[in-house]
């Protein structure tokens, strides 16, 4: 399974892909917001050290099919590694297809359901991303979502549309989301640090650490 940060912090992305962990980056408006900054000018910084897909969306009051495609198209030519963001409406899936057979990635979000996620894929969609953490909160398992649809895509090989975890809380996540064999998670920074530590092992480098002094302290 590969790795997506979910991020808009260009720190934050730089951090993990100088350490090798990620292969791309997912953002929305609302989390380029939070960073206060420029919404193209923030992918465009992005993408001149990120050489992995990342997800650029269309505005949230975008609603009609052609502005989905004109805007699309903008955040196309950024760089040659921009994926479109569309929302999963009926407005949505229409630029999907379009954008899609003028050879424009894009990413099928706000995915809830299998049924969803199968007509994203039919539509054109690179990827597709069922969230599962928000329907963790409404006391519903996101992780039967990804079986599901990991399950049907695998029934049908024409089918190349890749799965994106999205809504990701925990470490616990990941490993849950990697054992269904889902092609990428999409992590938040937070989580992505949570994955890297575990007590014994900073345990283990204090007591190296340890020993060694007291051998070569002199």
């Amino acid at each position: 399974m590969k790795f997506f940060i979910d991020t808009a912090n260009v720190d934050e992305i730089r951090e993990a892909y100088d350490m090798g962990i990620i292969c791309g980056c997912t953002t929305n408006p609302s989390l380029i917001a939070k960073e206060g900054r420029d919404y193209t000018e923030t992918l465009k910084e992005i993408a001149s050290f990120l050489d992995g897909p990342i997800s650029g969306e269309v505005k949230a009051d975008t609603v009609k099919a052609e502005d989905m495609i004109q805007e699309g198209r903008e955040i196309a030519s950024i760089s040659k590694n921009m994926v479109v963001k569309i929302p999963m409406t009926e407005e949505g899936m229409k630029a999907v297809k379009v954008l899609s057979k003028e050879g424009i990635k894009t990413n099928v979000t706000l995915i809830f359901s299998a049924t969803q996620a199968i007509l994203a894929a039919r539509a054109g969609a690179t990827y597709v991303s069922p969230f599962l953490g928000r329907l963790d909160d409404i006391s519903s398992d996101g992780m039967i979502l990804i079986e599901d649809i990991m399950e049907i895509f695998s029934m049908y090989p024409e089918i190349e549309t890749e799965v994106i975890c999205a809504s990701v809380r925990h470490p616990i996540h990941v490993v849950q989301c990697a054992k269904t064999g889902a092609d990428i998670a999409t992590v938040p920074f937070k989580v992505l640090k949570q994955m890297m530590h575990h007590p014994l092992t900073d345990i283990g480098i204090e007591k190296f650490i340890a020993d060694y002094r007291k051998v070569f302290s002199n």
